[in-house]
């Protein structure tokens, strides 16, 4: 059970600890539903401890539980759930903030270091970080005021659940889409995420174009991406191939052919290595002979156990496997 946090610098996936807290994953997956999170900044992070989020106010004094939004007021916010006692003892561990009377909100807090067990039954643990800790070390590297507000805003822009185990309360306000950001959104940080921000102030010429030189090469790399993967900017990704990915790295194309097989035949299987080392990637591809049975495995395996990882399945990347035949392709 997953969410994704599209944020201004990357993006988190979030894996919930729906069995031992299903009430505050509730909240929170109904919240991301609602578009509750949308444009909320991270309005105190404080290096080496945690980066909070979820008030659309930006203050850290506002938001709410999305019972609330259901039942009005007296809703507002939620007890807290204490066992299983789950500890903040990882960095990447997501907790519910604490108002002070053991009830919870809409905020969180992600932790941006290991060991900060201190935290333990004040708040409430329901998640983790599964991929994203280069954004989070850049969230750690914020430049923050002495009330560890970053001087350049840092917002989540959107929210993608993965996977829901839990149904929609009734009357919940689902969007048909993402809303615009309110003006008091727009005005509650400092310096705007998409404003040019000098970074040359202070450095050296020799750190100055070894800057440079890094963001040319970037650059340079994501060209060659673009014009030289795809025969056509507007491919359409085949209806009968299935993306895998969060492998563990002992797993191999035939253990995955055996798991998937039961969905019907299987034209080719392929976990995806390094051509030096021959180490898995830890993705692959599945090209099924009928849609129908891509179609059924995809609904099915997603988040399932898989030598003691939970894989991930989808279509939408699965224009990469034209990809890597274009490239063996040019190889022969």
């Amino acid at each position: 059970m997953s969410v994704i946090l599209e944020t201004t610098v990357g993006d988190i996936v979030v894996d919930l600890f729906t069995d031992e807290r299903p009430r505050a994953c509730l909240n929170f997956l109904k919240l991301c539903k609602i578009k509750f999170y949308n444009y909320c900044l991270f309005h105190s992070v404080q290096r080496n401890f945690t980066a909070q989020t979820g008030d659309p106010q930006g203050t850290g004094k506002g938001g709410e539980s999305v019972f609330r939004v259901l039942y009005g007021d007296q809703a507002k916010f939620f007890n807290a759930e204490a066992k299983p006692q789950l500890k903040h003892k990882n960095k990447g561990t997501v907790s519910m903030v604490n108002n002070g009377d053991n009830m919870h909100g809409s905020q969180f807090f992600i932790t941006l270091a290991d060991g900060l067990d201190y935290l333990d039954g004040e708040h409430t643990v329901f998640g983790e970080v599964s991929e994203g800790f280069d954004v989070l070390d850049k969230i750690n590297e914020a430049i923050c005021t002495d009330e560890f507000r970053p001087y350049q805003d840092i917002r989540i822009t959107h929210t993608v659940i993965l996977d829901d185990p839990f149904d929609d309360p009734e009357g919940l306000p689902i969007p048909d889409r993402s809303p615009e950001p309110t003006k008091e959104q727009l005005e509650s940080g400092l310096i705007g995420a998409d404003e040019e921000v000098d970074e040359t102030k202070g450095k050296t010429m020799e750190e100055i174009e070894d800057m440079i030189e890094e963001r040319e090469e970037k650059a340079g790399a994501q060209l060659l991406e673009m014009i030289g993967d795809i025969p056509d900017a507007d491919i359409k990704p085949p209806d009968n191939v299935l993306f895998v990915c969060k492998l563990n790295p002992v797993t191999t194309d035939e253990d995955l052919e055996i798991i998937f097989s039961r969905f019907g035949t299987i034209l080719s299987c392929e976990v995806i290595r390094d051509q030096k080392t021959g180490e898995s990637l830890q993705y692959a591809f599945i090209e099924f002979e009928k849609d129908e049975d891509c179609e059924r495995a995809y609904f099915k395996m997603d988040n399932v156990l898989i030598d003691d990882r939970r894989i991930h399945v989808d279509f939408s990347q699965s224009v990469s496997k034209i990809k890597l035949q274009m490239r063996k392709g040019t190889k022969e």
